[in-house]
């Protein structure tokens, strides 16, 4: 044990070596902790992997992970932790900017277990939560008694308390409601050392020793306390314990919050709730540029807005700037009313009151544009990490905050200090609080790099104390900040923070490193040592063909731990096991970790990866819900294709990866009746899933009889037509009533149809599978049989929505040195698009129906599916399509061992929309697997669109 300490005593120095998970110490904590502990102890290299990083610039690597249960299990962790020296994280949703809920030592996730809210006392107006509860459940119990929790972070969704109390979050409502440490009555924590504080008003709750230590180092340091801190709404950083002062009631809890876990370890906390108004309205102001928004915002507050936030035009973008007033920069403010009119009335007020100096100015009111907006603020800490040009952008500088009168001046020399220094930044943020998010493009892939990144941070340091700021505004010091609190506070104040932390763990084993006795800003960058290009197979158009970069696009805001259904189609797999590890996030930092070398070591052939990747459902979710475009799905047949190289597959890549070969060749050899037969008698059909690794609880799709091109060749029609219909492999094979549905519309549509010359395949099934050679092959042959349509300029019409998505961005990819990949792509439509944009003034028969069923996540994800709602609505159906995944995937709900994930992320929302939806609602759904899911599950018959629509005209 001793090797274990003294690398524990190097962490805290900030030299924080990995440790390796076969070191002898380790595996003796490892064994302690099983023991004694009843949640989750996770010392393996992928549970280590998942926690090395946070929302931030920095990796720490842990030990291991312990997922406690209840407030015991942490005591006992803790215990254990103590008597070998091991220092100790607590970690939320890991959302952190900072680097504060980065691993190291033993992490404690409270996510898994302690994630409850307690009660609610809506007379009190007060709740009880344990520290792994995520924001919005806690909103989501108070709105059952018309209140809500004020502080929300535009990570609401996936955040916890215990991460918010942490770092005293704030959000957007701060303006209102305050910041966390605002809304925090009492909290319970357990020191390193094990000792219980109940901290509130008063300090009753807290052990002597510690009580009486704090009480005598605030007697003697009054004058500091009283004068060292800068009076703004948004000052964070440093210990509060300004709080602890005679005159300001001794709030503990209020000192408390915001200490990010490097004095005590959170196991329950009161909160208040607040009463949100009935109604609220969006008042939207243009200004020339950022810095006019920002000297306006301090001059609304007057007004009592909820939140005041201001967004420039490059962060907005083209087509929602389309919809604002005019200006290249917006402040966003809402306010609110006892009804609508009311709200619309206090909206109308504040454009009033900013006339002179806005270039406009419109009032929101329906609900749905203002979540529109609100979801763009929201997606900024993920969308500000790429530039216009593409260039990458990181936090570091995310959340500094000056007093809101200065907010203006501020920021014109904020932009000065980037020009010196070469830099470019997007800010954004909360102008009402004066607090200023902004990601900037530093290099931190390079020793000269990463020396600006320090430069420019103490340069940085200076304007924002000359203008009487704080350094964090939000998110904590973390690692980012801690270093410079100095410059901020001055040694002196510093020290007291120092003696503070002593008194709480004067072991230094709680987040060392982090406030007190700081690790350089510069030290323990998650980017030095990551491999740059590694070779590939796809061509990364988005990330200058490399790899790496593709990765980093994870920043760790954890959009895709968004839980229940509501929150579009990223992470289906997460929402039904809620494990990190089946996250966008969680399998991007097991990537990130695999090129590394140092926690994940195989490479390419990680066991690690390949289970986490298992139950990726190559859904393309995270292709448009990531803020940063993290494409998965394309990460995962990578992965694939290198791990499986030059060694068997799995039975089911044989099977379902090549169904397009198998399906031609039963064609061919008219066995499709036998096929059916044999797959309806249960010993038969037993043993083909049992040989084709397909998953015992699923009955064998039937085959059709008759393929589509089968029949198309039995019309004897003309030769000729300008809309080339795509017969993949699904339409042809197992759902030809779908294309012939869809000839008969083109038909009535005025559109000649006519087939590829030979036998055409997107490479779905292999690209899904990793079979990329095989998927380049199967392209090369399409663009053979397609290059005198392509070279026409013809429409090339795909029904099946994934077949389209793959010849849209999957063929281009593998195949960007044949220029016909590119062109056909650009050519590709869906059925819908082809009738809005070649026979615009036809009309749909008209159904007057409801409609219920599914919108395929590859057609959300990379198609798109605004031309199918105009023509659902045209054609009379009302109500819309769930915008889950089916849980099917193609051959993802097939495999052997994902039967319960596929049938989960199917209740998540396509299966409960199907069984709500009114008796006589269409039930449409163009994928052939959404449409075989619900034939499967729920016994109920869904159609393409083409079919319904052929329907009625043959009425």
């Amino acid at each position: 044990m001793e090797r274990l300490r003294r690398t524990t005593v190097d962490q805290r120095n900030g030299k924080y070596p990995a440790q390796g998970a076969d070191d002898a110490g380790a595996r003796e904590l490892a064994a302690a902790l099983r023991a004694r502990v009843r949640g989750e102890v996770e010392f393996d290299a992928a549970g280590r992997a998942l926690t090395t990083m946070d929302a931030s610039n920095y990796r720490r690597v842990p030990l291991g992970v312990v997922a406690p249960r209840d407030a015991e299990d942490v005591a006992v962790a803790l215990a254990v932790a103590a008597e070998r020296g091991v220092p100790v994280v607590a970690r939320g949703g890991g959302t952190s900017i900072a680097g504060q809920a980065t691993g190291l030592g033993l992490v404690l996730d409270f996510t898994r277990h302690m994630n409850r809210v307690l009660s609610v006392d809506p007379e009190a107006r007060t709740a009880v939560v344990q520290p792994g509860v995520i924001c919005d459940a806690l909103r989501s119990e108070a709105s059952v008694h018309g209140l809500t929790f004020g502080p929300d972070p535009s990570t609401h969704s996936r955040c916890t308390l215990g991460g918010m109390i942490g770092n005293n979050s704030c959000g957007s409502h701060s303006v209102a409601w305050g910041t966390t440490a605002d809304n925090t009555r009492r909290v319970t924590a357990l020191t390193y050392r094990g000792e219980e504080a109940v901290l509130g008003r008063g300090g009753e709750g807290v052990p002597e020793r510690l009580r009486a230590g704090v009480e005598s180092l605030v007697a003697g340091e009054l004058a500091r306390l009283r004068t060292g801190f800068p009076d703004l709404p948004r000052r964070i950083s440093g210990y509060a314990l300004d709080e602890l002062l005679p005159e300001r009631g001794r709030d503990w809890a209020r000192a408390f919050t915001g200490s990010e876990g490097t004095l005590g370890v959170l196991t329950e906390a009161e909160v208040a709730l607040v009463a949100p108004p009935a109604a609220r309205a969006l008042a939207v102001l243009g200004y020339p540029q950022e810095s006019a928004a920002a000297e306006a915002a301090a001059g609304l507050l007057a007004h009592g807005p909820l939140t005041v936030e201001g967004m420039a035009a490059d962060l907005v973008g083209d087509a929602a700037a389309a919809s604002l007033p005019r200006g290249g920069a917006w402040l966003f403010v809402e306010v609110g009313g006892a009804d609508p009119g009311e709200a619309r009335a206090a909206a109308e007020a504040v454009c009033r009151a900013s006339a002179e100096e806005s270039t406009g100015s419109a009032v929101l009111t329906e609900p749905a544009e203002q979540r529109a907006l609100w979801r763009i603020r929201e997606d900024a800490s993920g969308t500000a990490t790429r530039l216009p040009d593409g260039g990458e952008a990181w936090p570091g500088w995310e959340d500094c905050a000056v007093p809101p009168a200065r907010l203006g001046a501020y920021l014109r020399e904020f932009r000065g200090l980037l020009r010196d220094h070469g830099l470019r930044g997007l800010p954004y943020g909360h102008f009402g609080d004066g607090c200023i998010h902004v990601r900037i493009d530093f290099d931190l892939l390079s020793e000269p790099g990463v020396a600006r990144f320090r430069e420019f941070g103490v340069e940085l340091a200076d304007l924002v104390v000359a203008h009487g700021g704080s350094l964090s505004g939000e998110h904590g010091d973390g690692l980012a900040r801690s270093e410079l609190l100095g410059r901020m506070y001055g040694p002196e104040l510093v020290g007291v923070f120092d003696r503070f932390k002593d008194l709480w763990d004067p072991d230094g084993g709680l987040n060392p490193g982090v406030v007190s006795r700081p690790a350089p800003l510069d030290a323990d960058l998650r980017f030095l040592g990551m491999p740059s290009r590694p070779p590939v197979a796809f061509s990364y158009p988005g990330d200058g063909g490399d790899f790496s970069a593709a990765v980093r696009r994870c920043v760790g805001v954890a959009k895709c731990r968004e839980p229940g259904p509501g929150s579009g189609v990223m992470c289906p797999s997460f929402r039904a096991t809620g494990r990190e590890e089946h996250s966008t996030r969680g399998r991007a930092r097991l990537l990130h970790e695999m090129l590394l070398g140092e926690v994940v070591t195989d490479g390419w052939r990680s066991t690690e990866v390949r289970d986490a990747l298992d139950l990726c459902l190559s859904c393309k979710g995270c292709r448009s819900d990531c803020p940063v475009g993290v494409d998965m799905a394309t990460y995962k047949a990578e992965f694939l294709n290198h791990h499986y190289a030059g060694r068997p597959r799995p039975a089911a890549h044989y099977a379902m990866g090549r169904l397009p070969t198998w399906l031609r060749l039963t064609a061919a050899l008219r066995l499709a009746g036998p096929a059916n037969v044999a797959g309806r008698i249960g010993p038969l059909a037993a043993v083909a899933k049992r040989l084709g690794g397909i998953a015992p609880e699923r009955a064998i799709p039937p085959l059709a009889r008759e393929p589509f091109t089968r029949w198309w060749a039995r019309q004897g029609r003309a030769p000729g037509g300008d809309v080339v219909l795509f017969p993949d492999s699904f339409t042809n094979y197992l759902s030809p009533e779908a294309g012939r549905a869809a000839v008969r519309v083109l038909d009535d549509a005025g559109l000649g149809t006519r087939l590829p010359a030979g036998a055409v395949c997107c490479g779905l099934t292999e690209v899904s599978t990793g079979q990329l050679d095989r998927a380049r092959a199967a392209g090369r042959r399409t663009l053979d049989r397609l290059e005198g349509d392509i070279e026409a300029g013809r429409t090339v019409t795909v029904l099946e929505p994934p077949c389209a998505a793959a010849l849209r961005t999957d063929l281009p990819e593998l195949l960007p040195d044949d220029p016909r990949a590119a062109r056909l792509a650009a050519s590709v439509r869906t059925f819908a698009e082809t009738l809005t944009e070649l026979a615009p003034d036809w009309r749909p028969p008209v159904i007057g129906r409801p409609v219920a069923g599914q919108t395929h996540c590859h057609q959300h994800a990379v198609l798109g599916d605004a031309a199918d709602r105009a023509l659902r609505a045209a054609a009379g159906l009302s109500g819309g399509l769930s915008s889950g995944c089916c849980g099917l995937a193609g051959n993802f709900g097939f495999e052997k061992g994902h039967y319960e994930v596929s049938v989960a992320c199917a209740e998540d929302q396509l299966l409960p929309s199907v069984r709500t939806a009114p008796a006589d609602a269409v039930l449409v759904a163009d994928g052939y697997s959404c449409r075989l899911q619900l034939d499967q599950l729920a016994g109920v018959g869904a159609r393409h669109f083409a079919e319904v629509l052929a329907e009625h005209l043959e009425r």
